[in-house]
C-alpha cells in the first residue's frame, strides 16, 4: 500500500508539475502581449509594412518587407538601385529572383511546403495563438542574458522537411523579466545551406508600430559570427497592399 501511495503521488506531482509549467509559460506570454500594447491589439493585426535596412557584414541595403496573417509576403531590397526580391509567397507559391540572373523563379517543393507549414503561420507572432497552430511552448526557468534576469520559453514549431526527412523545429526564447519582451532567441539551423548552425538573433529597441511594440533592431549570428542585421526605420500597420505585389513575374 505504501508504495501505491508513493506511485500516485509521484503520478500527481508530475501531472500539477506539467500544468504550473503550462501556466507559468502562458503567464509570460500574457504579460508579453499586455506589456507591447494587449492582446486584442495584436490580433487585430492583418498586415505590416517594414521599411528599414538589412546588412550584410560590411554592406547594408535599403529594404521593404510586406507580411499578411495569410502568409502572403513580399520582401524587396534595393541593390544600388536594382530591385531584388529574394522571397514571395501569393498565397499558394513560393517564389524569389536569381541573384545571377535577376529573373523570377519557383522556390523547391520542400522550401515552400515548410514556408507553408510554418512561417506562413508565425505572423505577427509566433507566440500568439500559439497552440491553434500545432506549437508548443514549455518553460525552461531562468537564466541571466548579458547582465539581464530572463525567463526562458522553448517553442515547438511544426516539424520541417530536409532531403524528405522530418526535422525537429524548434527555438529557445530568453524573455527580459523586467519588461517581458524577448531579447533573445538561440536554435540550430535544422534545414537548408546552413543546416546545423547554431543560430542566434538579438531583439532590441522595441518602438511603438500603430498600437503595438515591436524590435526595431533585429540581429542574427551563425556559429558567434555577424550574419545579418535588420535597422527598421517605419512600420505600418495594416497597410494597403495590391495582390500583384505578391504574385510572380510571367516571362515575357
Amino acid at each position: 500500500m505504501k508504495t501505491l501511495r508513493l506511485f500516485t503521488t509521484t503520478i500527481l506531482l508530475l501531472v500539477f508539475g506539467a500544468f504550473a509549467n503550462a501556466q507559468t509559460a502562458d503567464e509570460i506570454l500574457a504579460n508579453y502581449f499586455e506589456n507591447t500594447g494587449g492582446i486584442e491589439n495584436w490580433k487585430s493585426i492583418e498586415g505590416m509594412k517594414m521599411t528599414g535596412d538589412a546588412g550584410f557584414g560590411p554592406q547594408s541595403f535599403p529594404f521593404v518587407q510586406i507580411m499578411m496573417t495569410d502568409g502572403r509576403m513580399r520582401t524587396e531590397v534595393d541593390l544600388q538601385g536594382q530591385k531584388f526580391i529574394p522571397q514571395a509567397y501569393d498565397g499558394e507559391k513560393m517564389w524569389g529572383m536569381n541573384f545571377q540572373t535577376m529573373a523570377a523563379e519557383e522556390v523547391d517543393s520542400e522550401t515552400a511546403t515548410n514556408y507553408k507549414n510554418n512561417e506562413a503561420n508565425d505572423f505577427p507572432d509566433p507566440f500568439l495563438n500559439y497552440k491553434e497552430k500545432g506549437y508548443q511552448v514549455e518553460y525552461m526557468g531562468e537564466e541571466t542574458v548579458e547582465g539581464v534576469e530572463t525567463y526562458k520559453l522553448k517553442l515547438t514549431k511544426n516539424k520541417l522537411i530536409s532531403d524528405g526527412v522530418e526535422e525537429d523545429n524548434f527555438a529557445v526564447y530568453y524573455f527580459d523579466k523586467e519588461n517581458f519582451v524577448p531579447i533573445l532567441s538561440e536554435n540550430t539551423m535544422p534545414v537548408g545551406p546552413q543546416k546545423g548552425m547554431k543560430v542566434q538573433t538579438v531583439y532590441s529597441d522595441y518602438q511603438e508600430a500603430g498600437d503595438i511594440f515591436y524590435p526595431y533592431s533585429i540581429t542574427t549570428k551563425f556559429n558567434g559570427q555577424a550574419g545579418q542585421s535588420i535597422k527598421i526605420e517605419s512600420i505600418e500597420i495594416n497597410p494597403s497592399v495590391e495582390e500583384v505585389n505578391f504574385s510572380m513575374p510571367t516571362k515575357e
